[in-house]
């Protein structure tokens, strides 16, 4: 390991230097790079294979995806809650389209909890108390409308 630390301790320095981050930094970015290649019985180090490139360029290749993952630690543990735009803190609606049901393929009841739960955003004892039903008669219809509508669509795939 110590003919690698030159490779290693260049590397991140390098990095470091480049993403405008203090140099001092460099000497964590190697600890990490050390600590990853002697991590869990040396696995990452035996993963190693002399055909497809020399031990430095590997050092290298390692050394700089430790010094990326240790900037990217570092600019998260730094971040404000306050300086995050809230667009980017936003929960994207991932509905894009709604699925077509073949009218007759779920009850009137099955459709209808499903209806509650998925286009009205209700949970379970909201759905219930709408229905003036138990809970476990919603969560059983939901079930079975849910095994219908895998097993029609298994059958179209």
């Amino acid at each position: 390991m110590a003919a690698a630390a030159p490779v290693i301790h260049a590397v991140a320095r390098r990095v470091v230097a480049a993403h405008g981050v203090p140099v001092e930094e460099a000497v964590d970015v190697a600890q990490d790079v050390f600590v990853r290649l002697c991590a869990d019985d040396r696995r990452l180090l035996k993963t190693y294979d002399p055909a497809r490139a020399s031990l430095g360029t590997w050092l290298a290749v390692v050394a700089r995806s430790c010094a990326v993952d240790h900037l990217r630690r570092r600019r998260q543990a730094h971040a404000s809650l306050d300086e995050v735009p809230e667009s980017a803190a936003a929960v994207e609606d991932r509905h894009v389209e709604r699925l077509n049901i073949p009218p007759g393929l779920l009850t009137e009841r099955q459709a209808l909890v499903l209806r509650l739960l998925y286009d009205r955003d209700m949970d379970v004892a909201e759905a219930a108390a709408f229905l003036k039903v138990d809970a476990q008669t919603v969560r059983s219809t939901h079930h079975k409308a849910m095994l219908r509508l895998r097993d029609h669509f298994r059958i179209e795939a």
